[in-house]
């Protein structure tokens, strides 16, 4: 396996290659000798915009690299310095692209109208029940300009987007069931009055056992029962509320699926005769 120049630091990576002193000279240098033909100090120095004494100085460091040689009357790379700078300008290409894909830079988006909008005018955006809505006017927050005319419930174009659409934190009530006492007479009744308060937002089931007492005590509530971490975690980073029925035996492996930097709020709303208090905390 070929080792690396000397100097060139092969575990340095990415931007972090640029962060040794005379880094960018040292690549700057030796790209204008591979793409130009480089006969004197002086004509690299002023596109460089370095002194003469700077370019001999980078021109000596890379020489005594091996980067860097006098052939024919040119100032040339050598096979390891052309290796090199393929390398750097590659990883450093690399390294860019990925911090910016990370950045989700958004120019344009879609919203669903709040009300009537008219092509061209101003709207205001914001998250509501988990929806991004669109309405007419301006206003502090994020802000763009509709780019199609939508009716109220129809979705509208926004571009020349300002700010930055805050994000309401959704909190996530837990119902936990006793296992040993799934077939008590009073179970589903029980649950049915602590579903009541939290009638709105996502309702969800872990598991065979909480879908079938939730389906008896909510019957005409839609129930997510697939994918309930992930639907969590969506749910309440975007302002929904959610309620969990989880039998108390599977309480440890849902929070395992659902910890991470966007863990909700979670208050347990328990059971008659449970031990643990009714507004006791996840952790």
């Amino acid at each position: 396996m070929p080792r690396a120049p000397a100097g060139t630091h092969p575990s340095r990576s990415g931007l972090a290659t640029l962060r040794r002193a005379g880094a960018v000279s040292d690549l700057l240098f030796l790209f204008e000798c591979e793409t130009r033909e480089v006969t004197n100090l002086r004509s690299v120095a002023e596109r460089l915009g370095l002194t003469v004494q700077a370019a001999s100085h980078t021109y000596r460091s890379l020489a005594r690299r091996g980067l860097v040689e006098v052939r024919g009357g040119q100032y040339r790379p050598t096979v390891r310095g052309v290796d090199w700078l393929h390398t750097a300008l590659g990883s450093v290409r690399d390294d860019l692209a990925e911090r910016l894909d990370r950045l989700h830079i958004v120019r344009t988006t879609r919203a669903v109208a709040a009300g009537s909008i008219v092509a061209g005018a101003p709207v205001r955006l914001e998250i509501r029940g988990g929806t991004l809505t669109a309405t007419a006017g301006t206003g502090k927050g994020s802000r763009g300009r509709a780019h199609s005319t939508a009716a109220a419930g129809q979705l509208v174009e926004v571009g020349e987007l300002e700010g930055i659409v805050p994000l309401p934190h959704g909190r996530l009530r837990v119902v936990p069931l006793p296992l040993d006492h799934l077939q008590a007479p009073g179970l589903v009744a029980a649950t049915r009055t602590l579903l009541r308060p939290a009638s709105e937002g996502l309702l969800l089931a872990y598991g065979l056992e909480a879908y079938h007492v939730l389906g008896r005590a909510a019957p005409h509530r839609p129930v997510v029962r697939f994918g309930v971490a992930a639907a969590i975690v969506e749910a309440t980073r975007l302002g929904v509320d959610c309620t969990l029925v989880v039998v108390d035996r599977d309480l440890p492996r849902v929070f395992e699926q659902v910890d991470g930097p966007d863990v909700p709020p979670v208050e347990f709303l328990t059971l008659p005769g449970s031990r643990r208090g009714r507004h006791g905390r996840a952790r």
